[in-house]
């Protein structure tokens, strides 16, 4: 939620640019999880070294970081404003969506000086917020931190750069690299501290998607029951559309998405739809991109793993490595040892390996 905390005494010696833009990549990440598909944004205005207003996009449908940030001007410091420099990580809006332009709100308060960390990717804008300041006489600057607020909005720029969603996939191994146990057993294989981290990642995502046999063998809820925060949307790959009717993802009252070749049929919350052979990540896409699905997290099982890995289409890889492996046979997971993580962390003995692209 936004912050009700008064800046009116907060005073900061003068600080670089730099410093300012991080503090609205701060703000921004916190509406990680509620705006979707909306972009994460935070906004600083700063006058003489000081800042008098701050904020962020908290959630889809509210206002929009910039208008946080007006808002939070105490009544004595409203006088500042047009003499007054704004940051913020990503381009102002100039099209009318559930909120009015931004851009409209910045040349009324009249501010002169407006510092954007990256242009914004959305058809609608994609320069025009900052060609329409311009022409009105405002100095902008773009591209101060442009990579860490491209980072913190990669779902964002990945679903209107790239025409699909980012895609994450997930796994936990043993430390000998085993992913599942044969014959139909379940493991057991991380602890709950990271049991609860990928609760946490699962809130941070629109959706999530298994293949057929893990949805089947484990009955999964697939939801983040461990953590507050919206449930992402789940997603199952059943080629045959052999999946029983009886399992929980389909009789808990949220909404489940099936892929299957056979038909397409609307059942309650239960949605299926049709891909031909083989492309089945084509029909994936497609329907994120129809329904706005900027991120999908997939958590197996093996071959879906490797389906994905084997068509490069991911973005993101998370491996969660217990410390210590069951005594059972098991299934090996997949091969990426030609990666490198860019992350490594410890959750008591389990270690956390993050790739990207």
């Amino acid at each position: 939620m936004q912050s009700n905390h008064h800046l009116s005494n907060f005073v900061l010696m003068a600080q670089d640019d730099a410093f300012y833009m991080d503090r609205c990549l701060h703000l921004a990440r916190q509406g990680c999880g509620h705006v979707a598909p909306n972009p994460m944004v935070g906004a600083v205005l700063v006058h003489e070294g000081r800042i008098i207003g701050e904020g962020f996009h908290a959630n889809y449908g509210d206002v929009h970081a910039e208008v946080a940030c007006f808002r939070q001007v105490s009544p004595e410091n409203t006088h500042l404003i047009p003499t007054s420099t704004l940051y913020v990580s990503l381009e102002p809006c100039c099209h009318k969506g559930k909120t009015p332009p931004c851009t409209d709100l910045i040349l009324q308060s009249g501010v002169k000086k407006v510092m954007v960390a990256t242009a914004d990717p959305f058809p609608s804008v994609k320069g025009g917020g900052i060609r329409l300041l311009r022409k009105a006489g405002v100095e902008v600057e773009v591209g101060l931190l442009e990579k860490k607020a491209m980072d913190i909005n990669c779902r964002f720029f990945s679903f209107y750069e790239n025409n699909r969603p980012y895609t994450i996939l997930k796994w936990a191994q043993t430390s000998n690299h085993l992913i599942g146990g044969l014959e139909s057993r379940r493991w057991h294989i991380s602890n709950s501290l990271s049991q609860r981290l990928v609760h946490q990642w699962r809130s941070e995502e629109q959706a999530i998607l298994v293949g057929f046999r893990t949805a089947y063998e484990d009955n999964p809820a697939l939801t983040n029951r461990l953590v507050p925060g919206k449930n992402p949307l789940r997603m199952v790959i059943d080629p045959r559309n052999e999946l029983p009717k009886g399992l929980q993802m389909f009789n808990d009252g949220l909404p489940t998405i099936v892929f299957n070749t056979y038909f397409e049929q609307l059942d309650g919350l239960v949605k299926k739809i049709k891909y031909e052979p083989k492309e089945v990540l084509v029909c994936i896409n497609k329907y994120s991109l129809q329904h706005q699905i900027q991120s999908i997290l997939v958590e197996g099982g093996l071959r879906t793993l490797e389906l994905f890995l084997e068509n490069n289409h991911w973005d993101e890889i998370r491996t969660i490595t217990a410390g210590h492996s069951p005594d059972l046979p098991g299934i090996p997971a997949p091969d990426i040892s030609y990666l490198q993580p860019i992350e490594t962390f410890y959750l008591d003995e389990d270690r956390i390996d993050i790739y990207r692209r």
